[in-house]
């Protein structure tokens, strides 16, 4: 199949560049010591998750329990549940880890911990969990210093329907960051956080086996991982325009895209409207922070090579305006009807959400595999 046989708008995924993505994460965390489990909340494809789990121990991380279902069905059997569990989901956690699944939870409170470990007594099971930090005030998790992690730490432990297994955080500020430094320092911002409350919990006489600490961003350019069992990322394998706009990537590391057609012109408005609005592109727009603007995503010739200033300036439901990022002139006559065109997502995980399969590519032209994928919770 080429890409010309393909009806639009289509998911791409550059085999390559995702290979590459994941030989050079894998690469930097085996210098730093440190397995990874990979975040598959990206992916959401079993094709790619086997790929990001070559040379890995083979736990993944999810973000909701449809991924652990798939994945467990999969035969991935070693799965972190990273999202603060809800209790009306815990009948489901129970039934996946009595099929064999070893799942893991996460809290950040006593009312949370609480919760857990009744119901695990109700059933007759036992939930492990991991106890959140929150070590950037970006959004949830237990502050270093606060005394509730030992209480935490000790319902959980205490009580027969809960193990306490550990720490976890997100550095999800680093999203935020300017610099390459600035990634950095919030890297060991993240590991001595997570690392100290481990300390807190071992010193408490508590059982603290896995400290674990991910973002895509601090992942990328940690110097030290001395107190972590693992770290865990998902964006990194496909990369998108956010990590471009903090110098994570590049453009050429971005190995998603969505292939549309030229559909018309208003050239009065130097627009070029497309077939790839917001149900193909997402209504992300996490550039608009960012020192560059790139509107709802970088347009690209068919070989994916950025168009001079182009970029999709607006959308609505199925259409997409092209035009120039700060105005200017755009020759139409350049983008006939029917052109093929390429456009590269702000953020990899809301647009890849919005298709239900991959063509994979690994030149210019030719759609060697079709690989499915899966939405939802």
């Amino acid at each position: 199949m080429q890409l010309t046989d393909l009806e639009t708008p289509a998911l791409l995924l550059d085999r390559t560049r995702l290979d590459r993505n994941l030989a050079r994460m894998h690469e930097h965390l085996t210098q730093l010591g440190v397995t990874l489990r990979p975040h598959v909340k990206t992916a959401k494809s079993m094709d790619v998750v086997r790929r990001a789990l070559a040379g890995q121990p083979g736990g993944i991380t999810v973000s909701t329990l449809k991924e652990a279902e798939h994945f467990f069905s999969n035969r991935v059997t070693d799965i972190l549940y990273a999202v603060a569990i809800a209790p009306n989901k815990l009948d489901h956690v129970a039934d996946l880890r009595a099929r064999g699944a070893d799942i893991t939870v996460i809290l950040d409170s006593v009312a949370g911990a609480d919760a857990l470990a009744a119901k695990g007594e109700s059933l007759a099971t036992e939930f492990p969990a991991l106890i959140e930090i929150d070590c950037d005030g970006h959004r949830s998790g237990v502050k270093p210093g606060d005394s509730a992690l030992v209480d935490i730490g000790a319902r959980l432990h205490d009580r027969r329907g809960a193990r306490l297994k550990g720490v976890m955080t997100h550095a999800g500020d680093s999203y935020n960051c300017r610099s390459v430094d600035a990634i950095r320092a919030m890297a060991e911002r993240e590991r001595t956080a997570v690392v100290r409350c481990a300390g807190d919990l071992a010193r408490a006489g508590l059982p603290c086996e896995v400290v674990s600490v991910g973002s895509t961003p601090t992942a990328t350019y940690a110097e030290c991982m001395d107190g972590v069992t693992e770290v865990r990322a998902g964006v990194y394998m496909f990369f998108d325009l956010v990590m471009a706009g903090i110098g994570v990537c590049t453009l050429d590391d971005i190995a998603l895209s969505v292939l549309t057609s030229v559909i018309g012109h208003q050239p009065d408005r130097n627009w070029v409207l497309t077939d790839s609005g917001w149900m193909a592109l997402s209504r992300d727009r996490g550039t608009a922070k960012q020192p560059v603007d790139q509107g709802y995503g970088v347009v690209c010739d068919l070989g994916g090579r950025p168009i001079e200033d182009l970029i999709v300036v607006d959308t609505s439901q199925e259409h997409g305006i092209i035009a120039k990022r700060n105005g200017g002139s755009v020759d139409c006559s350049r983008f006939p009807i029917g052109t093929l065109l390429r456009i590269l997502p702000n953020h990899a995980c809301a647009t890849a959400a919005q298709h239900m399969q991959y063509h994979v590519i690994a030149g210019e032209s030719h759609v060697e595999a079709v690989w499915p994928r899966f939405s939802g919770w």
